[in-house]
């Protein structure tokens, strides 16, 4: 582990996103500098990790010229000018092939932008190529069958957590200050607490998701991984807001999300559930709980139990309106190329062929009662405080059951803290919030209220201004 934090070093690729931004934008580094020191650690760790679909050097130097050029004469294009990224390889861009993790879709250009991509491109941003991922983002793990497992840079042998694989194993490796995820049932907050990141899971509707690979129409949400809730805050201000290409994108104005990052946590109330999120956990898991809590007491913030409804149900619907909508929209593929899926992903989008289409419905205007159910039980509450997952990351090897009967339970394991915020649309900020005892991290999610992500990254900049287990950086082979 190397304690150094990434606002003191010397070397770009070590900043936070809002650090190198910043100079750039002072001069400190032109953007060539900036991204050769990221491409630097990626021809280094990227062997050792798989964390990239694709690597585009060349290119990447030639954008960073380009925006320095810029830059020299006096054009800036906005506050991430001349900053290399990479994203998850289920965002469209046009020229690019975007292979969504899968066989299917290997050779597969897009001809449009996605609506977020662009947003950020629009912002400065200079890309370094794409993120692996799980196959068409249908797993928690960071297997994938066609193209290997991506690698946990604490522990080489551990998994990264799924989805969105490749963007929390390359945010932690500091191979990219920040990626676009996406969250159906738990893709971005699964690597952030794998990985030790700061992760983003935005309320559905808080941001576009024209040109992003669809999984679930009604759960999928894009959130980013950086750092810390100051990077995050700093991405969703610049992709938030209404879409004409996704109607299901929200209008009306877009908070400030970087002006109450500073604030104090005085006169904040934290949620602690009083069952499901705190029943079998690890005891690493359970440990970093209660000192996490004891921070936050310790910062000014007002804590309770909360008793939410059965988050059981919630889970299981969440699974279910997951399931029926990813197979409608693989119904033409599993009927004629059943042969380029992956055992574990066809069997888990066959399963949703199955589910009576009255099921499906009822789950479905059940959404907007449990909504209300969970509001009142969590009134006066700004933000519920729970694990991720109950485990620390697994190793790959024990992780990885493919397409076995088994396969289902040790998914529905992982990933039982996660589905219930799906289904009911929230916001849900993953924070590092310490380390097992063989030195893997554990993350903490602060679930909000809908359309307030402005105070969970209050509470996360809080509580990352009183702790450092955001700026720990893995020490790789």
């Amino acid at each position: 582990m190397n304690d150094q934090a990434p606002g003191t070093t010397t070397e770009p690729a070590l900043m936070t996103l809002t650090a190198v931004a910043k100079a750039i934008a002072e001069k400190q580094f032109s953007s060539r500098e900036v991204t050769q020191s990221c491409l630097d650690r990626i021809a280094r760790y990227e062997p050792g990790l798989n964390a990239f679909m694709s690597i585009e050097a060349e290119e990447a130097l030639k954008a960073a010229d380009a925006a320095d050029a810029a830059f020299a004469a006096g054009n800036s294009s906005g506050p991430l000018h001349g900053v290399p990224l990479a994203h998850k390889d289920m965002y469209y861009e046009a020229g690019k092939v975007v292979t969504c993790g899968s066989i299917i879709r290997k050779d597969w250009v897009a001809t449009t932008t996605s609506t977020a991509l662009q947003r950020l491109k629009d912002a400065g941003t200079i890309r370094t190529g794409s993120l692996h991922m799980a196959e068409f983002a249908y797993g928690p793990t960071g297997h994938n069958a066609h193209y290997g497992a991506v690698h946990n840079p604490w522990s080489f042998d551990h998994i990264t957590g799924g989805s969105s694989s490749g963007s929390g194993a390359a945010v932690a490796a500091r191979l990219t200050f920040a990626a676009l995820g996406s969250d159906t049932g738990g893709s971005v907050r699964m690597p952030a607490h794998f990985c030790g990141v700061t992760g983003l899971k935005t309320t559905v509707g808080r941001v576009s998701r024209a040109g992003a690979m669809p999984l679930s129409q009604s759960l999928d949400t894009v959130g980013p991984l950086a750092r810390t809730a100051e990077d995050c805050a700093l991405l969703l201000d610049l992709m938030a807001g209404a879409d004409p290409a996704d109607p299901t994108a929200i209008g009306g104005d877009v908070p400030n999300y970087i002006a109450s990052l500073h604030l104090s946590l005085k006169k904040i109330t934290i949620g602690v559930p009083k069952s499901f999120y705190v029943d079998d956990l690890d005891p690493d898991v359970a440990r970093v709980l209660d000192e996490t809590l004891a921070v936050f007491k310790k910062e000014g913030a007002h804590v309770v139990e909360v008793d939410l409804p059965d988050q059981r149900q919630l889970s299981s619907a969440s699974q279910l309106v997951l399931a029926v909508e990813a197979a409608a929209f693989h119904n033409v593929w599993m009927a004629e190329r059943p042969q380029d899926y992956s055992p574990q992903v066809l069997m888990r989008l066959q399963n949703g062929l199955s589910v009576p289409a009255v099921t499906y419905l009822e789950v479905m205007r059940w959404r907007g009662q449990a909504l209300a159910e969970h509001l009142a039980a969590t009134k006066g509450v700004d933000a519920v405080l729970a694990p991720i997952a109950p485990v620390p990351a697994p190793t790959i090897k024990e992780s990885d059951v493919g397409g076995a009967p088994g396969a289902e339970a040790v998914i529905q394991n992982l990933t039982r803290f996660t589905r219930p915020i799906n289904y009911l649309g929230l916001p849900a900020l993953a924070i590092p919030s310490g380390f097992s005892r063989t030195g893997l991290p554990i993350g903490l999610q602060l679930v909000g209220r809908p359309f307030d992500e402005a105070t969970i990254l209050r509470i996360g900049a809080g509580f990352q201004r009183a702790t450092d287990f955001h700026d720990k950086i893995p020490a790789m082979p």
